[in-house]
């Protein structure tokens, strides 16, 4: 037997995984055809999240007077997007060498290379035959193809977009879901003329509907026109034709698409439904011995959700806490928008469906002395409780830093814990995280500052 586990991919589910079975004593191999970190660290969430926050420190500079600082001439502010890239890309290779470093720190082994799975399962890396044990897939996924013709020169894929020299000066953005939504206000925020366009009703469909609506509402006050519901026939001499006969300037055109899984070529049946790999909620497939992780399995598409996916997996290999089951509702959903949107748990529609009776608590950033202060006013939360216990099951926020916020609403959840306790939870002041309390309280229509 050469190892122990194999995992193919070495995204945020992979490598994850990787150093987890290493700290168990598992010879581990981690098979990667193209960069360790996979999509997320090198062309996804990692490099986008760098050039947002590039995009927010240019809407700071435009909003500086407003703070009492004089002197900046506005007319020769301009986004240098070149610069802006090289330094995602410092970024992104502190952060794979760091990942690298960790995993042979753990003893795993890192194999360049395209694997296919054999009947047998037993692992082809190019023309190396491997033997394990136990498998793990954290291939992720990839954007489906565009239903209608794009030419090669205005059409580009997300893992391209860091490889452009430069930016026209009008972008549409063909998708839904959080990272369409952040590339479409990107692209609005440092000048650009920039269209979000799904063929869908929702903006973001795994959301709370008022999530997904702040969302559109975010993205007109940034400019980006959003166009929902909206079929495309072609794009040609940069124009984007929909099939209504309306027409968009289109210079380039981001696929931003829906999802499928990137499947490893594989003698056996691993099972597959609406283009994802078919898992268990022991992340198993239908082969003995074989595991799903991250995106690849169309539960989550999160590199969070993906990494305490890979981290189930291992330790379920290992013998680890063999009865318990993937819990993957209390996962964050988070938005990077300006203002960042962010929910765990339940939503209303769910807490109506499987709850019963609920309470919803609110509280908006307009009374928050942190936000106040920062200029950044924009947005509130919401919480939804039991009625009857007063547990919450659902938290909202729409505010600076929300995506961090979030955790303290998704330890409250997995806790069990109730707004009584939330509100009795004593937070600095002054700060933006106090309007948590103050939803808490308004759940029991006891708020202090509203």
């Amino acid at each position: 037997m050469d190892y122990d586990l194999i995992i193919i991919g070495a995204g945020p589910g992979g490598y994850v995984a990787a150093i987890r079975a290493g700290q168990l004593g598992l010879k581990t191999a981690l098979i990667e055809k193209a960069k360790v970190g996979g999509m997320c660290l090198n062309w996804g969430c990692i490099p986008t999240k760098a050039l947002i926050e590039s995009a927010k420190r240019m809407q700071a500079v435009k909003n500086a007077f407003e703070f009492g600082i004089d002197g900046i001439d506005l007319k020769q502010l301009s986004f240098n997007w070149n610069a802006a890239v090289k330094r995602t890309e410092r970024i992104v290779k502190r952060l794979t060498k760091g990942v690298e470093y960790l995993l042979k720190k753990n003893g795993v082994t890192i194999i360049t290379g395209t694997a296919s799975i054999n009947a047998d399962k037993t692992i082809s890396v190019d023309n190396t035959l491997i033997s394990t044990q136990h498998i793990i897939i954290a291939t992720g996924s990839q954007p489906v193809p565009l239903p209608f013709s794009v030419p090669p020169d205005t059409l580009v894929e997300v893992e391209k977009l860091l490889a452009m020299n430069e930016l026209p000066g009008n972008v549409v953005v063909y998708g839904n879901g959080p990272h369409a939504v952040e590339l479409a206000q990107f692209f609005a925020m440092i000048g650009k003329t920039s269209t979000l366009i799904t063929p869908q009703s929702i903006l973001i469909p795994e959301a709370d509907t008022f999530i997904s609506e702040y969302a559109v509402k975010i993205l007109k006050k940034s400019g980006v026109s959003v166009r929902l519901s909206a079929k495309i026939s072609k794009v040609e001499n940069n124009q984007l034709i929909l099939e209504n006969g309306d027409t968009i300037s289109c210079q380039k055109l981001i696929n931003a698409s829906e999802r499928k899984a990137v499947i490893p070529e594989s003698a056996v049946d691993l099972g597959t439904t609406n283009a994802f790999i078919e898992v268990n909620d022991r992340l198993e497939t239908r082969v003995p011995g074989i595991y799903a992780v991250g995106d690849v399995n169309g539960r989550s598409i999160f590199a969070h959700a993906a990494s305490a996916q890979g981290v189930y997996a291992v330790n379920h290999i290992k013998g680890l806490h063999p009865d318990s089951l993937f819990e993957a509702l209390n996962f964050p959903i988070n938005i990077y928008t300006y203002p960042e949107m962010s929910q765990i748990g339940l939503n209303e529609n769910q807490v109506e469906q499987f709850k019963g009776v609920y309470k919803l608590g609110e509280f908006p950033l307009t009374a928050n002395g942190k936000a106040l202060a920062e200029g950044e006013t924009e947005g509130m939360v919401r919480v939804l409780s039991d009625k009857k216990y007063g547990e919450v099951l659902g938290v909202q926020i729409v505010a600076n830093h929300a995506t961090d916020m979030i955790a303290e609403a998704g330890l409250l959840i997995r806790m069990e814990g109730t707004v009584y306790d939330l509100a009795a939870t004593v937070h600095a002041h002054p700060t933006v995280s106090e309007i948590l309390v103050e939803a808490g309280l308004d759940a029991f229509d006891m708020a202090i500052h509203q």
